[in-house]
């Protein structure tokens, strides 16, 4: 059964390094595992932004985003941290159940409180602080490396 992928991401216009990574992989997974690429529009920040109001912002459009029936996975730091064979687990269940899931990588200052609080799973990359360009890439090749384990493709190891 397919499902689609789709990575909502606070920041537009990646420079063509970040747009070429992430196509490599986009166009390696099968298209019963579609991974869409949906920027969002970051909140206005400056030196007296309001940045509250900024991750609000970005927390509605994202919200627009959503369809409502999707799984929803908040990539953030406090998550839990997965390997690449629970990745593939994830993939796995996410297929059979048939479902289209939705990560949801925000700004600066992360995801709106309440996009975080009622997301189905919240997955951590890494405990370190990434550049959200490279997390774009890093989500990509992961889904990648998470399918080629379960189909037995010699990618992953």
């Amino acid at each position: 059964m397919g499902v689609k992928l789709k990575l909502l991401a606070v920041g537009t216009r990646m420079p063509d390094w970040v747009e070429q990574g992430v196509e490599e992989y986009r166009k390696r997974l099968p298209r019963d595992l579609a991974l869409e690429i949906h920027e969002i529009p970051p909140g206005a920040r400056g030196k007296n932004a309001d940045v509250a109001r900024a991750v609000a912002l970005e927390g509605e459009r994202m919200r627009e985003r959503l369809r409502g029936n999707e799984h929803i996975v908040a990539l953030e730091v406090g998550g839990q941290p997965w390997s690449t064979e629970r990745l593939a687990t994830e993939v796995d269940h996410w297929r059979l159940e048939g479902r289209d899931v939705a990560l949801l990588v925000g700004g600066p200052e992360g995801l709106e409180a309440n996009l975080s609080a009622n997301a189905d799973q919240r997955w951590s990359l890494s405990s370190l602080t990434l550049p959200h360009p490279l997390v774009r890439i890093l989500v990509a090749e992961q889904l990648y490396r998470a399918w080629t384990l379960l189909v037995g493709h010699p990618y992953h190891r």
